[in-house]
């Protein structure tokens, strides 16, 4: 295994935000899966969702793991939310770090993206219950995947972060 931290969970967890900050806490260099895919495609998600479909973009996603076990190390590695679904993709997670779950609730979820039209799976009538489906699949997943969860609702930035740095070791 890599000495990488990895962030999973549900869109809005604060997945970037807290790799954000750990960034610059522990000094390593911080890998967004999403905007990597961005940079290398020259299009953004939306774009590769309506032009390509999701399945291309997920083929993608485990590309990008693939690339990442080469090339990264004492990285803070923050990926998509779909991205544990993909069965092949667990072991990728396991080898490329340490993997933590940001768990939150649909709610928090909710008031965190429900203004933002970048988030091509909420573009849906009633984007709650759409949170509230998605996160009922995806929540064992995760859990599945992850070496350490972390109930991030109630919690601070800063608080999330310590709680990593702690368990990262």
């Amino acid at each position: 295994m890599k000495d990488n931290i990895i962030l999973i969970g549900f869109m809005g967890c604060g997945k970037s935000s807290v790799g954000i900050r750990l960034s610059y806490q522990l000094r390593r260099t911080m890998i967004d899966t999403d905007k990597w895919i961005e940079q290398r495609q020259k299009k953004t998600i939306s774009q590769i969702f309506q032009e390509s479909g999701e399945e291309a973009f997920r083929q993608m996603e485990t590309e990008c793991l693939k690339e990442l076990i080469r090339t990264a190390d004492r990285q803070i590695i923050s990926v998509g939310g779909g991205l544990p679904m993909r069965e092949e993709n667990h072991e990728l997670l396991k080898e490329l770090g340490r993997v933590f779950y940001l768990k939150v609730t649909p709610e928090t979820v909710y008031e965190r993206v429900k203004n933002d039209t970048t988030r091509p799976l909420l573009q849906v009538e009633d984007p709650m219950e759409r949170i509230r489906t998605l996160m009922e699949k995806r929540a064992p997943v995760y859990e599945a995947c992850a070496d350490v969860i972390l109930e991030a609702s109630d919690l601070t930035l800063e608080e999330i972060t310590e709680k990593i740095e702690r368990n990262g070791k």
